[in-house]
């Protein structure tokens, strides 16, 4: 698997080199340290994935992300930030990143790179719980008919969302976990999404 780093702390980007080639299973085809080399970089070396920090100096990772999927919408493009901040989390969520963890998630970042690569998106758990979050403070009703969703499938896209298991889900809804599962099923079959995860990222970006 061959990616690129960017990070504008020259270190960082070298001991993030250092350390995922460590795994014999990662290839760092060139260390970039913003947002236009990594834009460059992209085009030289159209890698597998992209490790991006977002806060850099001139042109930000989200900018330069944005860029990268104008013209390569297969581009897998991994956040890794110090920044838990909510429109952060947006922006690369609108943009269409593959993931988005914090850089205290230390040995998570091989393991995110790789699901990444697998066509999963990534999101560390202080991400979610930070979505999670912004959803307690602003609730909204969210319109679930453009996606040919009712009433009783946004309740339960929301309720896996906030976390909760089928046997909770049944509970809150009065449902048996059987129809629970079969609802979650139709569901991801809808939305053309794989398991929960997608489906609780599909809920963040497009719902609330």
């Amino acid at each position: 698997m061959k990616i690129i780093v960017v990070d504008d702390d020259k270190i960082v980007a070298v001991s993030l080199k250092t350390i995922l080639e460590a795994t014999g299973r990662i290839e760092v085809a060139a260390l970039g340290n913003s947002g236009e080399e990594a834009i460059e970089l992209y085009r030289i070396h159209h890698p597998d994935v992209v490790l991006m920090d977002i806060r850099m100096d001139g042109m930000t990772g989200i900018d330069a992300g944005r860029i990268i999927l104008s013209e390569d919408k297969s581009a897998k493009i991994l956040y890794l930030t110090t920044f838990s901040d909510d429109e952060y989390i947006k922006n690369a969520l609108e943009i269409g990143a593959k993931g988005y963890i914090l850089k205290q998630d230390f040995e998570g970042i091989a393991p995110a790179i790789e699901t990444v690569m697998g066509g999963q998106t990534v999101f560390g758990e202080a991400v979610v719980s930070h979505m999670q979050k912004q959803m307690t403070r602003e609730p909204k009703a969210p319109d679930g008919s453009p996606y040919g969703l009712n009433e009783k499938e946004m309740q339960l896209i929301a309720l896996v969302a906030e976390g909760l298991s089928n046997k909770e889900i049944s509970s809150d809804l009065y449902l048996s976990e059987g129809t629970v599962r079969n609802y979650l099923s139709t569901i991801l079959e809808k939305l053309g999404l794989r398991d929960r995860t997608q489906l609780a990222v599909f809920y963040y970006k497009n719902l609330v």
